[in-house]
């Protein structure tokens, strides 16, 4: 998926992806059905826009601590996002190469929260008491693809994980998923014709039986109007909590990013367009809805 497979960074984003799409059926069924539409000769062909991931405003954890590894590898901390219903802050990333994704890490404002419920957080992360960063060789490239896949605090119980989803769905995400990667997005305008905008792309998703998140609309549009994004809703799957119980737990899903030519070039052919001729970053009416695909009312179509 990315050019030089020694590099740290190479091998964290492969062996991120290697996980996510084992565990994320719909990555496979699109991709599969893109290669049998011929719009790409390969996986390789698919170029991502960008990745995101989850993580709680604790002490030693959170944006402060997760951002050191991607800044180590030459990213750049851009604009901040707030979304207050969701209690959420955000930064984006830009890369140190085209051609590597852009980066979204949210937080959530655990001191927002009832006390309840930070009191069931702060159970699971109160024992960290050190940055879990600040220990790893940044420059072993596995060894941080192994620390992203490992878990921070104890496995909550099904109790915990209930009571959080009631008050916070993202809380009740991260604290069974941790650091898992929540999404990776396709580059929609990056397609051949006939699928490079997302009423066509969606058409496609939803005749091969993907389920969209229809959260502010399934296409969702920047002010500006030239970001546009839409996204698959997460699947079920059977987790096992630390009590021994089971219950079905949203997972990962996969986003489509439409990013327009600037005003100053849309004059310009498409193979003449780069990607700095697009509109970059992120839009906050936009995330706040694509978050959504991991919530219930979203899964079992009840919004």
């Amino acid at each position: 998926m990315y050019f030089d497979k020694q590099k740290p960074l190479d091998i964290v984003l492969n062996d991120l992806f290697a996980h996510y799409r084992d565990h994320v059926a719909d990555v496979s069924k699109i991709t599969d059905a893109l290669l049998a539409n011929a719009v790409v000769s390969s996986q390789d062909d698919i170029v991502n826009d960008h990745i995101a991931f989850r993580t709680l405003g604790v002490p030693h954890l959170g944006i402060a601590s997760f951002e050191k590894i991607f800044l180590a590898y030459g990213y750049q901390r851009r604009d901040h996002y707030y979304f207050e219903a969701k209690k959420l802050d955000a930064y984006w990333y830009a890369p140190p190469e085209p051609h590597y994704p852009r980066i979204f890490v949210s937080e959530l404002q655990v001191k927002a929260l009832s006390a309840e419920a930070q009191k069931i957080i702060q159970q699971y992360t109160d024992p960290i008491n050190s940055d879990p960063v600040d220990s790893l060789a940044l420059s072993n490239g596995q060894a941080v693809a192994d620390f992203l896949q490992q878990a921070l605090w104890p496995l909550p119980t099904a109790a915990d994980y209930q009571r959080l989803l009631e008050e916070s769905e993202y809380a009740a995400w991260v604290i069974y998923n941790r650091y898992y990667l929540n999404h990776y997005t396709i580059s929609i305008h990056e397609l051949k014709d006939g699928y490079n905008t997302l009423e066509e792309f969606n058409c496609f998703l939803e005749g091969i039986g993907v389920k969209l998140n229809t959260a502010g609309g399934k296409i969702k549009t920047s002010a500006d109007g030239l970001l546009r994004q839409s996204s698959t809703v997460s699947a079920l799957y059977e987790a096992t909590f630390s009590d021994g119980r089971a219950l079905e737990i949203a997972g990962s899903y996969v986003e489509f990013a439409e990013r327009s030519p600037l005003p100053a070039f849309q004059h310009l052919a498409k193979d003449e367009l780069k990607p700095e001729h697009r509109r970059d970053g992120f839009e906050t009416n936009n995330a706040d809805k694509i978050f959504e695909s991991t919530y219930t009312g979203q899964i079992k179509g009840e919004q």
